[in-house]
């Protein structure tokens, strides 16, 4: 079992460890990793790590829950010196950043080892976590399946161990479908909570900042150095019980085409957190049927993907894209300025909808994802692809609709369940998802 922050943090501080040790072991085993075929890792900065490392442990001292922990950066952020590529080869040639992105900055200043860069999905645009260019990282629990997207490779790591956390980022799914699929828990926040600068747009509508790690109290932490750019002070057990929590859940919409084995262990997650003592509440949000035409040429991500792109698409680099992501960008040329804004309007529409419907609910639970991680073989055809993804995406990619936030819990190693909450309720999330976490393990 793969420690968690706080336990590595107590390790460093008892002195049963050191900074330089978890690092060296980190990188051994990327090593190992890289020489067994895994591709979870672009690039990889040894150098830089050991040497942060050694300064941390020449302090003698761990004030953060981050200090001298071995972390991983999504390769959609800048890190000074280096060039973002965003999982693309068309990048390559671009300038190295001349300074790091905020979260960046934010995870060095709390004591962050960064130990390097990423996989993932080209420019984050898919669910799947398939890249052509850097190969497909695979799950973990079976390396005929994939590990989902678009923060594959950061999903990967933490869960083999070659890092003890991640800084990721989820438009529509991207932290919490991986997080599902490879057994983690992944958290997305209230978009606008943790500052974007520096890291590479999808949809800046839709774009937020987060973290996977191996508890909720891994995200908890994470989260408050990435949102308020200070050291937290050490998490304490503020799990609560769940007995005067109302759990709502829908059965519309987030319950279709659901795998068996996905409808299973979610069933059997809402008996356990019944039994705890949760007050499960079903309700309707036939709104949420309005989400295919809301996307129906692309949505909000591919109009704000191809403003992004367009040039470079039509660049000298244009012709290194894959395909499946240049074709994903381009629908959003199809979009008028009119048919933009319309969206935008049934945007807030869905969101008044869902303030109503939620009034009275602690939090919202769905499963994480409708299926299981689809095996890579069944993935090489475009409109297999193209069903798998929109499927993978689809229940993740409500909260990023609503500008809500979410954490993703393991129920199996490749199955999880979010806790949701509507728009700045992050604080409140984390705490509770907390007390579902030790419900579902004691019961």
């Amino acid at each position: 079992m793969n420690p968690t922050l706080m336990q590595l943090h107590q390790a460093l501080r008892q002195g049963r460890t050191s900074s330089v040790a978890l690092t060296e072991r980190a990188l051994d085993a990327i090593r190992r990793h890289q020489e067994g075929g895994g591709v979870a890792f672009i690039q990889v900065d040894a150098e830089a790590a050991l040497a942060a490392a050694r300064g941390i442990d020449a302090a003698k001292r761990y004030p953060s829950p981050l200090s001298g922990i071995p972390l991983s950066v999504k390769d959609l952020f800048d890190v000074q010196g280096q060039v973002t590529t965003a999982g693309s080869l068309a990048l390559k040639t671009e300038p190295p950043a001349a300074q790091d992105a905020t979260a960046v900055a934010r995870l060095r200043a709390a004591g962050a080892v960064l130990l390097g860069r990423t996989n993932m999905s080209e420019f984050a645009y898919s669910g799947l976590g398939l890249n052509p260019h850097y190969g497909t990282p695979l799950n973990p629990a079976d390396p005929e399946r994939i590990a989902g997207g678009s923060s594959s490779g950061a999903a990967v790591g933490v869960a083999l161990g070659l890092s003890a956390a991640a800084l990721g980022t989820d438009t529509g799914g991207s932290l919490r479908i991986p997080a599902a699929f490879c057994g983690l828990t992944g958290f997305k926040p209230t978009a606008r909570h943790v500052p974007q600068q520096g890291c590479l747009p999808l949809s800046p509508s839709l774009d937020s900042i987060g973290a996977l790690g191996r508890s909720v109290s891994c995200c908890t932490i994470l989260d408050a150095v990435l949102r308020k750019g200070r050291i937290p002070a050490l998490a304490q057990n503020e799990a609560p019980l769940l007995g005067k929590h109302r759990l709502y859940v829908t059965e519309d919409y987030v319950a279709d085409q659901l795998d068996p084995a996905v409808a299973q262990a979610f069933k059997q997650a809402l008996s356990r957190l019944s039994n705890a003592g949760a007050k499960i509440v079903r309700f309707d949000f036939p709104e949420l049927r309005q989400i295919a035409d809301i996307n129906a040429k692309g949505g909000i991500v591919a109009a704000e993907a191809w403003r992004w792109h367009q040039e470079r698409l039509q660049g000298e680099n244009g012709h290194a894209y894959d395909p499946r992501i240049a074709r994903r960008i381009r629908a959003g040329a199809s979009q008028s300025i009119a048919e933009y804004l319309d969206t935008l309007e049934r945007r807030r529409a869905l969101q008044a909808a869902a303030t109503r419907r939620l009034s009275m609910a602690d939090a919202w639970l769905m499963p994480t994802v409708a299926i299981r991680p689809p095996k890579l073989a069944e993935l090489v055809d475009d409109d297999a692809f193209t069903r798998a993804n929109s499927l993978v995406l689809r229940n993740t990619s409500i909260v990023n609709l609503l500008d809500g936030c979410a954490l993703s819990l393991p129920l199996t190693p490749q199955i999880g369940l979010s806790v949701c909450g509507l728009f700045g309720r992050d604080n409140h999330i984390l705490k509770l998802a907390a007390g579902i976490e030790r419900a579902l393990a004691n019961t």
